[in-house]
């Protein structure tokens, strides 16, 4: 694991580099339904402030993670949907580890109780990641949508559905 990576809050200054590493990402059809990363201000208003997170390594941004609810309704309340990227020259570092450690904390601390996450089958290294982390498949949505750019332009895609229950929160 690199020693040297550091996770920190994301602030506005860091999208140039979280927006590359977005579009890294799409560009592998492994990690996504979209075909463009969004505008600052359309992930803003989206994802919950207080977990947005970077992996910083040499002053660089390395990764990023951050959650956005489920539903609206109370009884979700607790219920996330994360994404986490990093970038392709750090990938194989334990920089995802590290974010997405940092991230269920972060909920756990807030009283979130699940996270979930649809992956594709074929993110085989996320998948692991995430199995490490204590998420577990809870089941597979099989031809959710088409892919829309990309060499699998067209193609219907499955995805897993991945959930981690927290072992703290909402246990009361």
């Amino acid at each position: 694991m690199e020693s040297s990576v550091t996770i920190r809050p994301m602030c506005p200054e860091d999208w140039d580099a979280v927006h590359a590493i977005y579009a890294a990402g799409i560009a592998t059809g492994e990690a996504t339904f979209e075909s463009e990363p969004p505008t600052w201000e359309a992930f803003d208003a989206v994802r919950l402030p207080e977990h947005r997170l970077v992996a910083e390594d040499a002053g660089r941004v390395s990764g990023w993670a951050a959650v956005s609810r489920v539903s609206s309704r109370e009884v979700y309340r607790g219920l996330v949907e994360h994404s986490i990227y990093v970038a392709p020259q750090a990938q194989g570092r334990g920089v995802g580890r590290l974010l997405l450690g940092a991230l269920v904390e972060s909920t756990e601390a807030a009283g979130i109780w699940t996270i979930q996450s649809s992956i594709f089958p074929e993110n085989t290294a996320s998948l692991a990641l995430h199995r490490k982390l204590g998420f577990r498949v809870v089941g597979t949505r099989e031809r959710i949508a088409r892919i829309s750019t990309g060499p699998k332009a067209g193609h219907w895609q499955d995805t897993l559905l991945l959930e981690r229950r927290s072992a703290v929160a909402g246990t009361e």
